[in-house]
């Protein structure tokens, strides 16, 4: 175990150090960040599948003193290294698909061209790699009885997680907070987009028994159509209602405590930063005007612990990276805090 009796949480972080400047290796961390570089399906802005690096470097700024948990990096955070092959893979097929997006959005038919037709196939079996190394990745991990935190990359990244979970703990819930839906059953043709992720979880997982959706703002027929016919196994706090219940006098503890009592006693928290209000996320991938402030969301996680309900996992998708790293700053921050509500009820290593 490294000495902490060495390490001054007070001093500038050291680089040389990992995330957050803390002095620890993978074996001594209870929490283990993997990072998921892959953003081929973005249908707007890129940049995602290099976010863990720059949040690794604005995480060096990030004083380590948090009220709610104080004590909570000393049981260990250490993130992974990037794997190149993942991001370079990533790479070539982010272009591929870009080629085939602009195809496509001119009207034409992929059937009548060979050179789309096997575009979508690499793109679609480039999903199929990604999700099995990601349940490679993180059931090593969970086997090894670690806490696993996964940093996008784009929202299609942590469907292979939320597999190797349900091989682990049988049934959960999910707590999506978002500004879209992710429920269509493709888009683009693509299979495993970021924008059908939770179908691809509802329809895969049967683990998952409920998802709650908070903060969306952007989203289609097909998927209102999928939230209306779940038979409950989808319940949806839309952004434009939440704001209406509190512009008539609600408070959104009245609120949190009506989401946390809709979630079952395991929770996984599906975290993509457009559900916030874009001013804190101007370069995500698709920014949608609305959505909220980071401590409101940071009081419905802390809400979610507080209830005795148990964290088993949570991804951090969609952190885009601009000219002034302002993204890595919000994600870096908002990561030390989820981090340590991650490890707050479990014992210590030290």
């Amino acid at each position: 175990m490294s000495q902490l009796s060495n390490f001054d949480p007070n001093e500038v972080g050291n680089p040389n150090n990992n995330i957050f400047g803390l002095p620890f290796s993978e074996a001594e961390s209870a929490l283990v960040l993997l990072p998921v570089p892959w953003e081929v399906t973005v249908s707007y802005g890129a940049g995602t599948s290099r976010a863990a690096e720059h949040i690794w470097k604005a995480s060096i700024q990030v004083d380590l003193l948090d009220t709610d948990v104080p004590d909570g990096w000393k049981k260990g955070f250490y993130l992974r290294e990037t794997n190149k092959k993942i991001l370079l893979k990533s790479d070539y097929l982010r272009k591929e698909a870009e080629l085939f997006i602009d195809y496509i959005s001119k009207g034409e038919i992929v059937g009548n061209n060979k050179f789309m037709c096997k575009s979508l196939k690499e793109i679609n079996e480039g999903g199929i790699m990604l999700n099995n190394w990601v349940f490679e990745q993180t059931n090593e991990l969970l086997e090894q009885g670690k806490l696993v935190g996964l940093i996008g990359g784009d929202h299609s990244t942590p469907l292979g997680y939320i597999k190797a979970l349900a091989k682990k703990h049988g049934s959960f819930g999910i707590l999506q907070i978002d500004a879209h839906c992710d429920l269509r059953k493709s888009y683009e043709h693509f299979t495993y987009s970021h924008a059908s992720v939770m179908y691809n979880v509802l329809n895969e997982i049967e683990g998952v028994e409920k998802l709650v959706q908070v903060g969306i703002r952007d989203f289609c027929s097909e998927e209102w159509d999928y939230i209306n016919n779940s038979n409950g196994r989808v319940v949806t706090y839309f952004d434009k209602d939440i704001k209406t219940r509190q512009y008539e006098g609600e408070t959104w503890k009245l609120i949190t405590d009506e989401i946390v009592n809709q979630l079952p006693q395991l929770v996984y928290i599906s975290f993509d930063i457009d559900g916030l209000d874009p001013k804190l996320c101007p370069n995500t991938g698709t920014p949608v005007q609305g959505g909220f402030e980071s401590e409101e969301i940071l009081y419905l996680f802390k809400k979610i612990v507080d209830s005795g309900k148990q964290l088993i996992g949570f991804d951090f998708v969609e952190v885009g990276v601009g000219e002034t790293d302002w993204d890595s700053n919000v994600g870096a921050h908002l990561l030390w805090r989820m981090c340590n509500l991650m490890v707050k009820n479990t014992p210590s290593n030290n």
